[in-house]
């Protein structure tokens, strides 16, 4: 299993620092641990609930998806000069094997940090290589 960040490459993405997935990671940043039988994703996730994060496979991709909002924008008096609090929907994709299903994957979210557990597993190699005999 190989667990790499999924990214459409953008050529302008160095031109721009505010780009999507430079933005994208910031709000999701990940560690990845390796331990025995299994590896472990935690991802920073402040200030979301629960309700607001949705886990995915599909194809050997695992995605996360997020989404937060500033509702209470109405409520405040004053005007913002500047804002630095993120509100939208944002996603980041995993490639885990196509042999991994979502019974084998655990998660679990507490102050911010989503913790998703993923077994190792063997990678079954189809024998793609056939010989050909060559005829005299």
């Amino acid at each position: 299993m190989m667990l790499v960040p999924r990214r459409n490459f953008d050529v302008f993405d160095d031109f721009f620092d505010d780009s999507f997935f430079k933005e994208n990671t910031k709000m999701m940043k990940t560690d990845i641990k390796e331990h025995d039988n299994n590896y472990e994703l935690i991802v920073d996730l402040p200030g979301l609930n629960k309700e607001n994060i949705k886990l995915e496979i599909d194809n050997g991709y695992l995605t996360i998806s997020a989404k937060t909002s500033s509702d209470n924008e109405e409520k405040e008096e004053g005007k913002f000069i500047r804002r630095e609090r993120y509100s939208g929907e944002y996603q980041r994709s995993f490639y885990v094997g196509d042999e991994i299903t979502e019974e084998d994957i655990k998660a679990s979210f507490k102050n911010g940090i989503l913790d998703i557990t993923l077994p190792k597993k063997e990678y079954k190699e189809e024998q793609t290589k056939k010989c050909i005999e060559i005829e005299d």
